[in-house]
C-alpha cells in the first residue's frame, strides 16, 4: 500500500473503505503514524479538547459490560453511591474549569437515567455555568429517551457520550443486557435533540483489528465528532481480569487508523491512560488529539498538572473543540 498516496487523497476529502483500512492497520509503523499526524494537523490543527470526569453515581449497575468495575454483576469492592449532591459536583467542576479543564462531564453508572435523576442533573448544570461561565458540560448517562435528552439540552448539556464499545459483531461477547442497536438508537436520540456526540469504546477486550475498524466506520456513519479510545484496565473479579494490556505500537496503531478513516474528529485517549508509556505522549503523534485528564471512574488518571505541562511540550493548543 502507498500509505502517503491514501493519506493525500484523505487530505483531499477521500473516505477511505474498510479494505484499504485493514490494509492501513497492518502497513509500515512509522509512515502510518506520521501520516495520521499530518492529517490531524491539516483538519485540526494544533487545538487539542481535554475533558474531565466525575464519577456521579457508581456502581450497582444492572448491565453485564465484562470491562466495567460498576457492574453488579462482579464483586469488585468498588464505592456504591446514587447521584452526588449538588453541591459535591459543582464544585468538582468549577475546581477542574480553574486549574485550565474547559470540559466537565457527569458519569452515571447504570442503564440509564431516572426521570428524577434528569431533572437533578438539570438542576446541577445550570449551577455549574453559573459558578463557571465558559466551561462546558456533557453527560453520560446510558440509554435516555429523545425527550430526555430535550429537557437536558434546555438546561446546558453540550455533549452526550454514550460508547458503541466494540463492533456490532463482537459487541454480544461483552455485552448482553442491552444491545447495540439500543446504543445506535440513543445516539440518534441525541442527535434528533440537537446534542453533539461523544462515542468510541475499549481496545483489548479480545477483539480483532478488524472489529476496531468496524467500529470507527461506523462512528463515521453516525457523523460521531468526539472518538474516545480506552484501553482495557483489566480489573480483578471481572470476566476480562486476566485479558493481557496491549503494546502501545497497537494503541498507537488504533488511533493513527481512526485519524485516516475519521480525519476531523477530535481522537481522545480516555481509560487506560495510566497504563501507558509516557500517559500515551506516542499517541498524540500518532493522530490523536484529545483526552480526559484526572481521575478517572474506578481508575486513576494523569495529574492535570502535568498534562497542561505534556500539552505544552507538544505545542497543542487545549481549548473545549
Amino acid at each position: 500500500m502507498d500509505i502517503l498516496e491514501l493519506k493525500n487523497k484523505v487530505l483531499e476529502g477521500y473516505k477511505i473503505n474498510r479494505d484499504e483500512a485493514i490494509e492501513l492497520y497492518n502497513s509500515d509503523y512509522e509512515t502510518l503514524t506520521k501520516s495520521a499526524d499530518e492529517i490531524r494537523e491539516h483538519f485540526c490543527g494544533n487545538d487539542f479538547d481535554v475533558c474531565s470526569i466525575i464519577n456521579a453515581k457508581s456502581g450497582r449497575c444492572s448491565e453485564n459490560c465484562k470491562f466495567c468495575a460498576q457492574s453488579a454483576h462482579y464483586n469488585t469492592n468498588i464505592e456504591e453511591y446514587g447521584l452526588l449532591e449538588e453541591e459535591i459536583i459543582v464544585a468538582d467542576a468549577v475546581d477542574k474549569f480553574n486549574r485550565g479543564i474547559p470540559r466537565f462531564s457527569m458519569v452515571s453508572a447504570g442503564k440509564g437515567l431516572t426521570e428524577e435523576d434528569i431533572d437533578k442533573v438539570c438542576r446541577i448544570t445550570k449551577k455549574i455555568y453559573e459558578k463557571a461561565p465558559g466551561i462546558k458540560v456533557c453527560l453520560s448517562g446510558g440509554l435516555i429517551s429523545e425527550e430526555g435528552f430535550e429537557k437536558l439540552k434546555k438546561a446546558g448539556i453540550k455533549r452526550v457520550h454514550n460508547n458503541l464499545e466494540t463492533s456490532r459483531n463482537y459487541f454480544d461477547k461483552v455485552c448482553t443486557t442491552h444491545t447495540y442497536d439500543q446504543k445506535i438508537e440513543t445516539i440518534k436520540a441525541a442527535q434528533e435533540a440537537g446534542m453533539e456526540i461523544c462515542s468510541g469504546g475499549l481496545i483489548g477486550l479480545g477483539e480483532s483489528f478488524e472489529d476496531r475498524i468496524d467500529m470507527a466506520l461506523e462512528l463515521r456513519d453516525l457523523n460521531v465528532k468526539s472518538i474516545p479510545v480506552n484501553l482495557l484496565n483489566p480489573i480483578k473479579n471481572t470476566p476480562y481480569e486476566n485479558n493481557k494490556i496491549l503494546p502501545m505500537e497497537e494503541v498507537n496503531r488504533t488511533c493513527a487508523t481512526f485519524r485516516f478513516i475519521n480525519p476531523d474528529a477530535s481522537i481522545r485517549l480516555a481509560g487506560g491512560r495510566a497504563l501507558m508509556e509516557e500517559f500515551g505522549e506516542s499517541a498524540f503523534k500518532s493522530g490523536a488529539n484529545a483526552t480526559i485528564s484526572g481521575v478517572l471512574l474506578t481508575t486513576q488518571g494523569a495529574s492535570i498538572e502535568e498534562d497542561m505541562e505534556r500539552f505544552k511540550e507538544l505545542n497543542y493548543n487545549v481549548k473545549a473543540v
